[in-house]
Order: C-alpha cells, then sequence, then structure tokens
C-alpha cells in the first residue's frame, strides 16, 4: 500500500514534513497545504518558501493548488514546472466556508458549467500532470456520477476521493458505497481519503477495496506518526522516538519563527492530535494548551513523557 500524507493547513509546512520522514518515514507522497495564487500566478512568500526544492529535499511533495482562475493555475504550474515538479494537484475538496463562498475548494463542484471551462482549459494549458482531490459532492452523494464522469473526460493523473460532500464537513461517516462507484468507473487511478484513524481502519479499508493501493491518511497521522508504518507490520511508535521527534520539531520552529507566541501556536496545533497517543493524557494538554511561555510548555510535555505511558494506538476518534 502506498500512503499519502494529507494537507493540513498550519501543520503540515515544509519543517514538519522533513522532521516526520526523519523520525518515521512510511509516506510515499506528501500534499503541500493549498497554494492560492492571485491572476498573475502571483504567491505569497510564505507559499513559496513551502514548496521550494531545497526546503522538502527529503520528500516528495506535490503542491496542491486551489483556484477557479484557470490563468492563475496555469501561470502558477509553469513556475512550479521551473522548481522541477512534474505534477500539481487541483483541490475540489476543503469545504471551509469562506473558500465554497468563492466558489472554491469543494464549492466549484456545484458550478459545472464553470468547472468543465476550467478543466478544459487548464488540462489543455497545463505543462505538468494534473491530479485531483474532490468531494463526491456540494450538497448529495448523487452528485458524484456525474462529476466523475466530468473527470474522466479529462487525463487526470489520479483521483483523490473523501467521500463526504462539503456540507458534511468531517462529520458523518464517508460514503463508501460511492468510493466504490468511482473506483469501479474511473479512468484514472483512484486514491481513498477519509477517517482511518488506525490500523483496524486501514485493514477493513482493504479488506473491501483489495483493488485500491493507495490512501491518504491526515488526522489518523498527525494523532499516531507511526500509523502507516505500523500498518505495513511496524512496531508501534516508542515514547523515545516521539519525544525526539517533538524536541528537534520544537528547535527548528524556534530557528524559522520570530517570538514564542508563534512557536506555542505551531506546536499547540499538533498537540490537538498528539495527546490522543497517551494513556490519560488530558489532563497533561490542558497544561500544554495553557502555557504561555516556552519554558512552561516544555515542562508539561516532560511531565507527559515521564508519568505517561504510549498506547498501542491512539484513540483519535475524528470528533
Amino acid at each position: 500500500m502506498n500512503y499519502y500524507f494529507a494537507p493540513m493547513e498550519g501543520i503540515t509546512g515544509y519543517v514538519f514534513r522533513n522532521t516526520f520522514q526523519e523520525y518515521f518515514g512510511g509516506i510515499h507522497t506528501w500534499f503541500s497545504p493549498f497554494l492560492s495564487p492571485k491572476h498573475d500566478g502571483g504567491l505569497r512568500s510564505g507559499e513559496i518558501r513551502d514548496i521550494l526544492p531545497e526546503n522538502n529535499s527529503n520528500v516528495r511533495l506535490v503542491p496542491q493548488i486551489l483556484t477557479n482562475d484557470a490563468a492563475a493555475f496555469r501561470l502558477t504550474a509553469e513556475r512550479l514546472k521551473e522548481y522541477g515538479y512534474s505534477e500539481v494537484n487541483l483541490n475540489l475538496g476543503c469545504p471551509s466556508g469562506t473558500v465554497v463562498a468563492k466558489k472554491k475548494g469543494a464549492g466549484f463542484l456545484a458550478e459545472t458549467a464553470l468547472l468543465e471551462r476550467f478543466l478544459d482549459e487548464i488540462f489543455s494549458q497545463c505543462p505538468i500532470r494534473i491530479s485531483i482531490k474532490t468531494r463526491i459532492g456540494k450538497e448529495t452523494p448523487e452528485e458524484f456520477p456525474a462529476l466523475l464522469e466530468l473527470f474522466n473526460q479529462y487525463p487526470v493523473s489520479e483521483l483523490i476521493v473523501h467521500p463526504r460532500v462539503q456540507t458534511d464537513f468531517y462529520k458523518n461517516k464517508p460514503n463508501w458505497e460511492m468510493f466504490a462507484y468511482g473506483a469501479d468507473n474511473a479512468s484514472m487511478p483512484v486514491c481513498y481519503n477519509g477517517d482511518l484513524f488506525t490500523t483496524q481502519d486501514i485493514r477493513q479499508f482493504t479488506a473491501q477495496f483489495p483493488s485500491v493501493q493507495t490512501v491518504m491518511l491526515g488526522r489518523g497521522l498527525l494523532a499516531n506518526p507511526g500509523l502507516a508504518a505500523q500498518a505495513e507490520g511496524e512496531k508501534p511508535v516508542d515514547s523515545k522516538t516521539l519525544y525526539a521527534f517533538h524536541n528537534t520539531l520544537l528547535e527548528r520552529y524556534q530557528e524559522i519563527l520570530s517570538g514564542q507566541r508563534n512557536v506555542l501556536f505551531k506546536m499547540k496545533e499538533l498537540w490537538v492530535f498528539l495527546v490522543c497517543l497517551f494513556a490519560d493524557g488530558e489532563p497533561y494538554a490542558k497544561k500544554i494548551r495553557k502555557a504561555q511561555t516556552l519554558s512552561a510548555y516544555q515542562k508539561a510535555v516532560d511531565s507527559l513523557f515521564a508519568e505517561r505511558e504510549l498506547l498501542d494506538e491512539s484513540v483519535y476518534t475524528g470528533a
């Protein structure tokens, strides 16, 4: 099985990617948090820094673009080709209300005429391969067959399907019936994404879809960094490795971010998920969340690692 790491805005930037890869591995491909180009293809300095080849030398990265502007997509793809990239991913899955209101991400799925014109343009002009990450519709799963028929008209290199609709956000169960329809009827390779949080979840999925060779993990990997390797028979993550990963990540954020507050914000975001790997870790998580200085934060983290055991599997449930 090939494992992809889903783009997680604010978390899975290049510092996290490289540090994760050093300590855990198991990831075939990473996808960047989405780039949101201007009409002329211009990107923010932080977006450029995140996808620079020299900042991603240890990982296979596919940049992801969020736009409904075909010219902006093409110009960004041309720039990415100059950086050495051979593939770009189109985001048709983001369910955020602000994104959807602009008819981007999953909001673009409801604008089928506009989407078709957009796809016509980018596939006729883009200088590199295009994969698509999509939901199965904006409001109802019944939208998906028509969307898949549209996607099948183009040389999509891969279709990553998160089988929820936009209005689900991350609630309700992924619709495996509709994913099965996609796996059976897509003209391109299909990757599954959605609520695979444990090795048991992954085994259940592979048993039901033995022909699907790729899955994209996100929140499950944040809650248990060893999930992909563990699903392939490796031992669970040990406390020493996880502690070293944490400390290295903390040091690297301090090197590139200004001020304790920014570093603490980055690290606290990770603990929303990571605490689920500890037995009775919530009291410690509260101390971590309340920490206002790096010294108080490190003390809370040290106490957690010293006083609580790691579980073999995260208890994260997606809530």
